[in-house]
């Protein structure tokens, strides 16, 4: 007879290859599940690619969110939108299979046409560019007919490089390169009020942030004038039919800005883009970060009084002034660049580009006419002490949708929250 322990030993025995057999069954189970989340997973990384593709490369009207297919099967819908953001675009994928989901957010900018680069470009008045100083040209040049040469200012000489411009020079015409027509009429559209979008009146005294996969945050501040003192970051436009002042202390990620008028005050640091109809003032010392914009629009039919755009001293700036006005003026509009003040990227003035000494531009600069002052004399287009070196802006920097040169193939410019 079988001892009573061995039916203990077969109980024991069965039960451990119960054991065995349920957890190679949970771990086949958990296998598979496992396999299939990131075959999704793939899936939706291939969607959401293609979603982004669409979105830099289709030329459709996609101001309106739609749905597509990629490919007319199952578990291959994408959801896609894309906005004008100031001088940029921003664009929305999403991507989703059964229950998950895969978003992105970035913003789009043209590439620069090479055909169309240029590091100086000067409208043709009939008279001549004079250098002095060590003032460095760097890059294609288009100057007028009369040509550039030598001058002798202040006591100082040219003690540039004697080929005067390090690259090519080409003939300018009695106009600058035109803007963007369609990107001018989008922006104009946000210095009036919309009544059909909701806004606030006001900003919590905390820093906001706001995603881009949510409404745009307006702000309109009506008739009054406004004080940024915290951190705002993302999807949030302010504007104002008078004034918007940013204080020392704010700081703006990704933000629009729409005034009459716009101060920044020293100390500021940031990413964003500011437009106003009268007049822009950058005090001393303030920092912006790529990729921002500064512009002094005037779309009026009939200009009165004098626009201007004021970089203080030793303000660093990567991105793109601009200073565009409809109307003829009898006053020209201004740029002014104060001393030791870099802007690494784009200006294109409608008018003066008066700059003190120590001013740099890597990148390109195309205005009517230079202006220079001591406090004795006005020198016009006369390049003194002055730095234009188009190479040095780097090879992965975007177009602005605005400016010219821009490309029609466009990239990601920056991926947003």
């Amino acid at each position: 007879m079988l001892k009573a322990s061995a039916l203990y030993m077969v109980i024991v025995m069965a039960l451990v290859m119960a054991v065995i057999c349920s957890s190679l069954i949970v771990a086949a189970y958990f296998y598979k599940s496992q396999y299939q989340r990131s075959f999704r997973l793939q899936q939706l990384h291939n969607n959401l690619a293609s979603a982004e593709n669409i979105l830099l490369e289709s030329k459709a009207d996609l101001s309106k969110t739609i749905k597509i297919s990629l490919f007319n099967q199952e578990n291959d819908t994408v959801i896609l939108s894309r906005k004008n953001w100031g001088v940029f675009e921003v664009g929305v994928a999403r991507a989703f299979v059964q229950h998950d989901t895969l978003s992105s957010a970035f913003t789009l900018a043209p590439v620069r046409d090479s055909a169309k680069l240029y590091a100086l470009y000067i409208v043709d008045e009939d008279r001549n560019i004079s250098v002095s100083g060590k003032t460095v040209i760097k890059g294609t040049a288009f100057l007028p007919k009369a040509g550039i040469k030598e001058a002798y200012v202040n006591s100082q000489p040219y003690k540039g490089d004697k080929r005067l411009v390090i690259g090519t020079q080409k003939t300018s015409t009695r106009a600058l390169p035109a803007l963007n027509e369609k990107a001018l009429q989008q922006l104009k559209k946000y210095f009036e009020p919309d009544e059909q979008v909701n806004t606030v009146s006001s900003l919590p005294a905390d820093s906001v942030s706001r995603s881009f996969m949510q409404p745009t945050l307006r702000a309109d501040f009506k008739h009054n004038t406004y004080t940024v003192n915290t951190t705002l970051k993302g999807n949030i436009m302010l504007r104002s039919d008078t004034s918007i002042i940013l204080d020392g202390n704010a700081r703006l990620e990704n933000v629009i800005v729409f005034a009459r008028s716009i101060k920044v005050k020293s100390g500021f640091r940031g990413s964003c883009q500011l437009f106003a109809t009268d007049s822009v003032q950058v005090e001393q010392g303030c920092r912006f970060n790529y990729p921002s914009a500064i512009g002094v629009l005037n779309f009026a039919e009939k200009a009165h009084g004098q626009r201007k755009l004021s970089l203080g001293n030793s303000v660093k700036l990567e991105g793109a002034i601009m200073m565009y006005e409809k109307a003829q003026n009898d006053l020209m509009p201004v740029v002014d660049l104060g001393k030791g003040t870099i802007v690494s990227g784009q200006i294109y003035s409608q008018g003066l580009l008066n700059y003190q000494d120590g001013a740099v531009i890597n990148g390109s600069v195309a205005t009517t006419r230079f202006l220079y002052q001591t406090s004795y004399t006005r020198y016009e287009n006369y390049l003194i002490n002055l730095r234009i070196d188009g190479p040095a802006l780097p090879g992965d920097y975007l177009n602005y949708e605005l400016l010219p040169a821009a490309g029609n193939h466009k990239k990601v410019l920056q991926w947003v929250k």
